[in-house]
């Protein structure tokens, strides 16, 4: 895959993940694009009520793990750095490393998003290219489909979940309570199974996930994913700061070429980029 078609693979899945994140966390439940996502630092990240009350500032950790068949080990790390003020806008800085074109490189690329759903809109920030996505989450004289598509999704796995669990597939538990980094968080253990034959399996295959969830900040502070086909994926969130995060991390430089609409295949490189002032961090 080249260059232009992996970041906007990327990008894509940011406006998913970060419209969720906009909306604020809500208790765990299966990241929407699952390894994938989880791997790029995406872990609770779903959609839920706007989160007021509760600024925090965080570095969080993904590590995954993967052993292939002929004895080769795959380890990949990202970064973020996660912002939230007590209006419920929130920043995400996502340094990645060891995918696609970086890992021949051995270069690092950071990806931001900011999600405001005060105004009800989120952006992911291409520094790069000194370009701005721009994308309503409701319908504030846009595009319906958008503001739609930023909540039925999430809606879309937590009725897939609740049949998964009827059926005996998914297999939910609880881990109690326990302090993880400094706060206080719910475990939750879940178990999905995929019966032999599934996906052309010759036996079954179970995938665990063990979740860490802080009911006072309501974002996952730790996780761990076991699944025999990608290997173990485990999230972290360190440095737990609950104060006000500065409030310039909520608005964007304003020379940039800000696009409304969610990234696609080879956006940056489209024409129709327009000039807009950034927003205003007490808008």
């Amino acid at each position: 895959m080249n260059r232009r078609l992996w970041m906007s693979a990327v990008l894509s899945g940011m406006y998913f993940c970060s419209a969720g994140m906009a909306r604020g966390q809500v208790a765990p439940s299966p990241p929407p694009f699952g390894e994938p996502m989880e791997l790029l630092g995406f872990e609770g990240g779903h959609a839920g009520h706007n989160v007021k009350g509760a600024p925090y500032s965080a570095k969080a950790t993904s590590e995954t793990t993967q052993a292939l068949a002929d004895g080769t080990t795959i380890h990949r790390t990202t970064q973020s750095a996660l912002y939230r003020d007590s209006q419920g806008r929130s920043r995400r800085e996502v340094t990645l490393s060891g995918f696609g074109p970086l890992a021949a490189s051995g270069k690092t690329h950071t990806l931001v998003t900011i999600a405001d759903p005060v105004a009800g809109v989120h952006y992911v920030v291409d520094d790069e290219h000194k370009l701005v996505h721009k994308m309503n989450l409701r319908t504030h004289g846009g595009s319906a489909s958008e503001g739609m598509a930023a909540g039925a999704f999430p809606q879309k796995m937590k009725t897939r979940m609740q049949a998964e669990e009827a059926s005996g597939a998914v297999k939910k538990e609880s881990l109690g309570t326990q302090t993880v980094n400094g706060v206080s968080a719910e475990g939750t253990r879940i178990t999905r199974t995929i019966p032999a034959g599934g996906i052309g399996n010759d036996r079954a295959i179970q995938v665990v996930s063990e979740r860490w969830y802080s009911p006072e900040l309501q974002i996952v502070v730790k996780s761990v994913r076991s699944d025999p086909r990608f290997g173990t994926t485990t999230y972290t969130v360190t440095n737990i700061q609950k104060t006000e995060p500065d409030a310039s991390l909520f608005t964007f430089p304003a020379d940039y070429a800000v696009k409304q609409g969610g990234p696609g295949p080879n956006v940056m490189y489209r024409h129709g980029i327009e000039k807009a002032a950034p927003p205003s961090p007490n808008d």
